[in-house]
């Protein structure tokens, strides 16, 4: 499916301010960037860089006043995800090096406390796929989807507790659960088809049986059609902007629509 996915933000800043974001998507499993577009009014020179988790970051400074930036991108994407039961757990001394850290705590996945829920959570369940599944349904079912409920300081471990918060919440608890159980979890934010409400989006995805498998626990289906743009250990390493300095925003559209060949 060919999706057209935009994000439109409007800033102002009293003084210059150094700014990384992170709005560009590239080819990769499950999706080929067919066309992405960068712009900024008035314009910025930019720089770009690979961070340590493969992802395409954009530098600029925003100038005193009012700055708009869009970022746009046409992407064919699949319309499932793969979903397998029959994969398992491995066992971390089988681990490849590269993936050992999606195993440990991090800033806002805090797993060395969810060992006790996390192995209630999966009672029955095989250890991989399985275990993961349940974690999904098990948060889908118990945490309520709600704007305004967190703010940038929200852990996974805050969730558990008011058992309510927004798509980064729900994957955070989902990587921080997976993790408890020595599995490799790691954060993804893009853009979903037909999301709603539409925003930019959270999910994760876990390392079994030598892949990444995608989970969404804001859903309560496997869906396709995603954009993935970024990965990290959780929210610190993927945020779509990080201002060195103070920045107001004003507004930011997402839109994400079908484009028919």
């Amino acid at each position: 499916m060919l999706i057209q996915a935009s994000c439109f933000l409007d800033f102002t800043c009293e003084n210059p301010v150094p700014t990384t974001f992170m709005l560009r998507a590239k080819s990769g499993f499950g999706q080929f960037i067919i066309r992405d577009e960068l712009h900024t009014k008035p314009y910025c020179t930019a720089t770009e860089f690979t961070d340590n988790y493969g992802n395409l970051c954009q530098r600029m400074v925003l100038p005193v006043g009012n700055s708009r930036l869009e970022s746009s991108v046409l992407a064919d994407c699949r319309s499932d995800i793969d979903v397998d039961f029959s994969a398992g757990w491995t066992a971390v001394e089988y681990l490849p090096d590269f993936v050992l850290h999606f195993i440990l705590p991090s800033r806002y996945c805090e797993s060395d406390k969810m060992a006790d829920i996390a192995m209630e959570i999966v009672q029955g369940c095989n250890p991989g796929y399985e275990q993961v599944d349940a974690i999904c349904r098990w948060i889908n079912t118990n945490v309520r989807y709600q704007y305004g409920t967190t703010n940038s300081s929200t852990s996974a471990y805050d969730i558990l507790s008011s058992q309510t918060g927004v798509c980064r919440d729900f994957a955070h608890l989902g990587i921080s659960l997976s993790r408890a159980l020595d599995i490799p979890a790691r954060m993804v934010t893009g853009y979903l088809y037909d999301l709603n409400p539409m925003d930019l989006h959270a999910w994760f995805e876990v390392y079994l049986a030598g892949r990444w498998f995608c989970f969404d626990p804001t859903q309560a289906a496997p869906r396709g059609n995603r954009i993935n743009v970024a990965y990290g250990r959780d929210a610190a390493d993927v945020a779509f902007a990080t201002h060195f300095g103070n920045v107001e925003l004003n507004e930011m559209i997402v839109r994400v629509d079908e484009k028919l060949p």
